[in-house]
């Protein structure tokens, strides 16, 4: 992407997010999903920022795209949850393992609007380790039947289009391996349900689906049959780092929010800004604000080499640690961060009135989804000792 067009999508982002703001506040606080992220992010054309520009989207890179996430992380992690969810999960598939007719008919309509994408993986028994689906699916005659649940699924409530992981029916042993496909969710056999039984993320649409012989035609199966795993885990790359990289964006809003209330409140006769101890605090965001960005900066480039060499396994084994060093070191520093900006807002940061306390809540969840602390820790491991050290081989 060239050095302007990097400047316009990110200045364009920036006036997206100051319009989202008061909006996304009062829902946040009335606890509601917030229907205008999608209309709003199609004003400013933000619904296909690393898109391809034949293809109707911004053209953004990897890095671009990062700081672009990290920006509307700054609004909270539910706005920047849509982003992940329809282009870093949704898309991100489409464009890396879909065919070119797959590509023209739902990269276009999406970056449009008319399609809002998911990714659907988890299911309710199987989280971390996707070996344990049980959605399933049969061919019959010129169409696929699916059937199965998925559980916790952003955007699932409001996706018009899913990437949807299921195993064959009938497979057993090793013939058992699992395939992709891109679901339309029109139809009684398509059923969802909200979750809004969160404990942050009120803006944010997280439902589950369960599909009932639902119909898909052949040729919306996503890569070839039984590469589905690859399809998934190279899927999950991208959204490792948007979850990162919104991370750094709750880190950078949570420490200006803490600088402005550190050079307003007073506290014992003096702003609360002179109390050593609360520099302690002012300091550790700011060291947690650095480090994750240029661990996501060095994450981001190595993506990109991966995406632009796609069967470069090296680049992609790379890509794959630095997103996973990135995604747990910004998730438990944002986490942290919010931490130390609540207690230096005090009474008031303990409330979803103020961005700090809403900060909190909604951040926890980014060491779970994507990729929970546990699976990072084991991904870096092994990749220090050698695939023979994987820990679930």
């Amino acid at each position: 992407m060239y050095p302007q067009d990097a400047e316009k999508l990110l200045a364009d982002v920036d006036a997206f997010c100051q319009e989202l703001r008061p909006t996304e506040e009062l829902c946040y606080v009335e606890h509601r999903q917030n229907d205008a992220i999608a209309e709003l992010a199609k004003k400013y054309d933000l619904l296909g920022m690393p898109i391809p520009v034949e293809l109707g989207g911004r053209g953004a890179d990897a890095v671009t795209y990062a700081r672009a996430l990290a920006r509307i992380g700054r609004e909270g992690t539910g706005a920047r949850t849509f982003f992940s969810g329809h282009t870093s999960i949704g898309q991100y598939p489409i464009l890396r393992y879909g065919n070119d007719a797959q590509k023209k008919r739902y990269l276009p309509a999406s970056v449009r609007g008319e399609y809002i994408l998911a990714f659907g993986l988890t299911e309710p028994d199987a989280g971390s380790n996707p070996l344990e689906m049980t959605s399933t699916y049969r061919r019959e005659g010129n169409r696929f039947l699916l059937n199965g649940v998925k559980y916790l699924i952003s955007n699932g409530g409001i996706a018009q289009a899913v990437v949807v992981l299921a195993y064959p029916e009938a497979a057993t042993g090793p013939e058992r391996r699992m395939s992709a496909f891109i679901v339309e969710t029109a139809g009684e056999t398509f059923e969802t349900e909200d979750l809004p039984s969160k404990l942050g993320m009120f803006t944010a649409n997280t439902a589950m689906f369960q599909m009932t012989d639902h119909p898909v035609p052949l040729e919306n199966m996503l890569g070839e049959e039984g590469n589905g795993f690859r399809v998934a885990m190279g899927t999950l790359i991208s959204g490792r780092l948007s979850v990162a990289s919104g991370c750094l964006g709750v880190i950078e809003d949570c420490l200006v929010e803490a600088i402005h209330y550190c050079q307003t409140r007073t506290q014992h006769g003096k702003l609360i800004g002179k109390h050593q101890l609360v520099q302690e605090h002012l300091a550790a965001i700011e060291i947690a604000r650095a480090a994750s960005d240029a661990m996501i900066e060095r994450a981001a480039h190595a993506k990109q080499r991966s995406d632009e060499s796609p069967q470069d396994k090296d680049a992609a084994a790379e890509a794959d640690l630095r997103v996973a060093q990135a995604k747990f070191f910004a998730s438990n520093a944002a986490w942290e961060a919010a931490d130390h900006a609540v207690q230096i807002f005090g009474g008031r940061g303990y409330s979803e009135l103020y961005r700090v306390g809403r900060h909190l809540q909604d951040v926890r969840v980014c060491r779970i989804y994507e990729g929970t602390d546990e699976i990072m820790k084991l991904k870096i491991a092994t990749a220090l000792l050698g695939k023979d050290f994987a820990a679930f081989s």
